[in-house]
């Protein structure tokens, strides 16, 4: 996948945040916008499915094993371990079948993720952060979800405090208060981003 291939096809829209400040949320109300031309990526992990999750639909589940044969593959545009045989990542693969159909590519991914994806192509990316109103409040979200148990929960509010010194390396912040205005603020800046 060369810089010179990936113009030709469409832009990408990173969304990264802590778990828990809603960005897949307006991830997935983006994607009912038709005038964004938007497709998700959807991310390999190594992690067990949650609930309903469903396997090629919101991640490619996959064995440690075959993750990490992945990785010496080369066969991903990104990848991380995030906690300890906890690995996500975007196969390239995804991306290339989401711009053949000629539309943009939306990462809801990880922090490093995230900016990773806006280092390798930095013209053709919007990198956008959602920020918690404050750390109180995305453990009072991530609480109410009842997916995790509390060791799990304080992990992820202990990673968010690093997560949250990244933001201003992203191409924006939206700061996710009150949804109705985080979707509008997000809608203007990839119509901004896309028409530009």
């Amino acid at each position: 996948m060369t810089a010179q291939q990936e113009t030709k096809k469409g832009k990408l829209i990173v969304f990264s945040a802590p778990s828990g400040s809603g960005k897949t949320t307006i991830v997935r109300h983006l994607l009912g916008q038709e005038s964004l031309n938007l497709e998700f990526s959807i991310s390999a992990t190594s992690r067990a499915k949650r609930g309903n999750e469903v396997d090629g639909k919101d991640y490619y589940f996959l064995s440690t094993d075959d993750f990490k044969q992945h990785i010496k593959n080369d066969d991903f545009l990104e990848w991380e371990e995030v906690y300890r045989d906890n690995f996500y990542g975007t196969l390239k693969s995804e991306v290339e079948r989401i711009w053949s159909k000629g539309k943009n590519v939306i990462f809801d991914i990880d922090v490093s993720g995230g900016l990773r994806i806006k280092r390798k192509f930095p013209d053709e990316t919007l990198a956008i952060f959602v920020k918690p109103p404050s750390v109180d409040e995305l453990k009072i979200r991530l609480k109410k979800r009842k997916t995790e148990t509390e060791d799990k929960i304080n992990m992820r509010v202990a990673k968010a405090s690093a997560e949250l010194a990244t933001a201003p390396l992203f191409d924006t912040i939206v700061v996710n208060d009150t949804l109705e205005h985080a979707l509008e603020e997000a809608h203007q800046k990839i119509s901004d981003f896309i028409n530009s």
